[in-house]
């Protein structure tokens, strides 16, 4: 039987397999791919991890976005409170301010008005005076009806006054 060179090229490739084999090279190589398939899973379960903390960290954002825009409306609604409050306060102030003056000028007005009735009663008054003594002294001519109209007109001033 001949053998080509097909024959000796399986013979040294069955030969090199032996000794890969029995050098363990195949056990090497399964060792080598193992370790990079332990890698590849670590690393996938790396991303797994980063995956998941950038999703907590997103809702985390987003829920602290919706609390401050909660918060922002709260401060919102409260300064609209405030402001209205304010403004029924300047009202009822106001209010009170022109009652206070609208009752100060009604007592200068009443004030002023007791101060006329009075003037107009002292120059009736003195007017009534005047006339009884013109009347009196023309009725008493003598020294005694005089004295007796001076008394009466001055008794007549006490109680006036």
């Amino acid at each position: 039987m001949t053998f080509d060179n097909t024959f000796y090229a399986f013979l040294a490739l069955v030969i090199f397999l032996g000794i890969a084999v029995y050098a363990g090279a195949f056990s090497k190589m399964g060792a080598g791919l193992d370790d990079r398939a332990r890698r590849i899973a670590k690393d996938l379960a790396d991303a797994r991890k980063l995956r998941e903390d950038a999703e907590a960290l997103l809702a985390e954002y987003k829920q602290k976005r919706i609390d401050a825009e909660k918060e922002a409306e709260g401060i919102i609604a409260q300064a609209k409170a405030d402001a209205e409050e304010y403004a029924a306060e300047t009202r009822r102030k106001l209010s009170e301010m022109l009652d206070r003056r609208s009752k100060q000028a009604e007592q200068k007005i009443a004030q002023a008005e007791a101060n006329a009735v009075k003037d107009v009663r002292n120059a009736a008054t003195d007017i009534a005076v005047a006339a009884a003594v013109k009347l009196s002294a023309a009725a008493l001519k003598d020294s005694k009806g005089a004295s007796l109209v001076a008394d009466s007109i001055a008794a007549v001033k006490a109680r006036l006054n």
